[in-house]
């Protein structure tokens, strides 16, 4: 698995690696499920979880579901390419089915039915810690949609338990941008995935990013000290009784 592991591959594992440290996001975790929708995010998130497992970190049971259907995300990607990714990576590979169907298609509801979906297929093989692929700047990009939306200073939650689905939901790239993620896809090869969902090519996550690019002309650093900043807050709420 390690034969093109560059420079660049071993800083994502570090950051991974303190990701998973700071937040205790395997501790007591035998089996771990992966929500993989088969783009960049996704498989570098299975990646670097089959390259930490049983190194430094217990030896951990993975499973990557994979939700298909004509309008879910990752809508295109062929299926035998990811089994074949999983194979290789010896990570049993899980298929749900979503009945999304464009008349009716939303990003919000799209996304329950997706994590139903998931959070179901992990529950049948026992994993009750779920691995999703939000990195950095998806943590930007909610926190300030959160913000602006609903006046809450709430971003990605590295943690988070689900009370009402008895899961755990982790987020290990959280300290990695998604420009570091695309060059690793491309070194690694999987990066031709394109999500092909007709409402999310001008969702409000994108208009947002957008809004992110613009205020970076004026405050260079905004988009790092916006991450930071909700994950200091998060972790002080989060520590309050």
């Amino acid at each position: 698995m390690k034969k093109n592991w560059t420079t660049l591959a071993k800083k994502l594992e570090s950051a991974f690696r303190k990701a998973l440290f700071d937040f205790k996001m395997v501790e007591g975790v035998s089996k771990l499920a992966i929500a993989l929708s088969g783009g960049k995010d996704s498989l570098t998130l299975l990646h670097l979880l089959k390259a930490v497992s049983g190194r430094g970190f217990p030896e951990l049971d993975l499973y990557a579901i994979h939700v298909n259907g004509q309008f879910s995300c990752g809508a295109g990607v062929d299926a035998s390419f990811l089994q074949k990714t999983c194979d290789e990576l010896k990570v049993p590979l899980i298929s749900c089915t979503s009945h999304q169907k464009l008349e009716t298609l939303q990003c919000y509801s799209c996304s329950r039915e997706r994590r139903r979906l998931i959070f179901n297929a992990a529950k049948e093989v026992g994993a009750t810690t779920i691995a999703f692929g939000h990195h950095r700047d998806d943590h930007v990009q909610t926190l300030l949609m959160n913000l602006l939306h609903k006046a809450e200073f709430a971003g990605n939650l590295p943690k988070i338990f689900m009370k009402d689905y008895g899961v755990t939901l982790i987020r290990p790239l959280i300290y990695i941008t998604e420009q570091e993620i695309r060059t690793f896809a491309k070194q690694q090869g999987f990066a031709r995935v394109m999500c092909r969902c007709p409402v999310g090519q001008n969702s409000m996550r994108r208009q947002t990013e957008r809004l992110v690019q613009e205020i970076e002309h004026l405050f260079p650093n905004a988009r790092e000290n916006i991450a930071k900043a909700g994950l200091i807050y998060g972790s002080q709420k989060a520590a309050t009784p």
